[in-house]
């Protein structure tokens, strides 16, 4: 069923990208099985590009972008409502295709499944509600390295930290969880108390197979197609940069010996270096007090 999830959530980006904004597309997932409160919340997180080489135009970077009729200044990767569909009708076809071919443990409570009538009349509301992909650009000011950084959260550690442990004693376990039921919670938490066991059962759901690859890579990041890939992103992005900063006049030629010097704007003499500051590594921005405001390390 994981398998299930994460080809299906990839085949609904990979087809409404091409048809919608005709560019190659590429993702890197990342498998989710819990909510603040250890439930089994089963998902997947996906970093994917919102741009890429053009598949009708040659040797062309093309940027996603919204319909004419949207306000074309906005953040766009693809219209969501057309996603959540695709991806419907992938997870239900793949679903299908697993009990024909007998891949479903459809024993105990599940058994009555195993005829063909009962369980299409158990996929048929499926088919009638919507489904949730939820599309997030990234937070303002944030740059690529944020992104990732915030994507590796999910690739380590357990589905709790020890800082939400509250309190314990023979019989009970108090955690805390943010409230609310859409995407993100909110920032109101609750105390959640639960019996040991239970505390011992929740956590135990997202336990994962033995040596399931939780973390994924499609399309252009795949193994198969990352190197030729990323070399002609960075092509296709520097033709891209150097077309936007192009001046509208020529520039002035060099000085003989000066062509690696920067020059005074209002002189023309070369400039000396007196004092540099490096820029401190994200390891260190994020584990400081001037990490970014969106990011939260609990």
């Amino acid at each position: 069923m994981f398998d299930l999830l994460f080809r299906a959530a990839w085949t609904s980006l990979k087809h409404v990208i091409e048809d919608e904004q005709q560019f190659e597309p590429a993702a890197a997932m990342v498998l989710h099985t819990w909510n603040q409160k250890l439930d089994a919340h089963v998902h997947v997180h996906a970093l994917v590009p919102g741009g890429g080489p053009s598949l009708r135009e040659p040797e062309t970077w093309k940027f996603s972008h919204p319909p004419a009729h949207e306000n074309q200044h906005r953040s766009w990767l693809v219209d969501a409502d057309e996603l959540r569909v695709t991806f419907r009708q992938q997870f239900l076809r793949g679903l299908r295709s697993l009990r024909r071919r007998h891949k479903l443990q459809l024993t105990g409570e599940w058994s009555f499944l195993a005829e063909e009538a009962a369980f299409e009349d158990w996929v048929k509301p499926l088919e009638d509600i919507s489904w949730v992909t939820y599309i997030q650009r990234p937070p303002e000011q944030s740059s690529p390295e944020h992104v990732v950084k915030y994507l590796a959260r999910y690739m380590t550690g357990g589905p709790i930290s020890d800082r939400r442990l509250v309190n314990h004693n023979q019989r009970t376990v108090v955690f805390r969880a943010r409230t609310g039921a859409t995407h993100g919670g909110s920032d109101q938490t609750e105390d959640i108390p639960v019996s040991g066991v239970e505390f011992v059962r929740r956590w135990c759901l997202h336990i994962l197979p033995r040596g399931y690859t939780k973390t994924r890579r499609f399309g252009g990041y795949s193994n198969r197609h990352c190197e030729r890939y990323m070399t002609e992103c960075r092509t296709l992005l520097v033709s891209e940069e150097r077309e936007d900063s192009a001046p509208a006049a020529a520039a002035p030629a060099a000085t003989p010996g000066t062509a690696h010097e920067h020059l005074c704007p209002h002189c023309e003499v070369p400039l000396r270096l007196v004092w540099r500051i490096d820029r401190p590594g994200w390891s260190n921005v994020m584990n400081s007090p001037h990490r970014p405001f969106w990011y939260d390390d609990d």
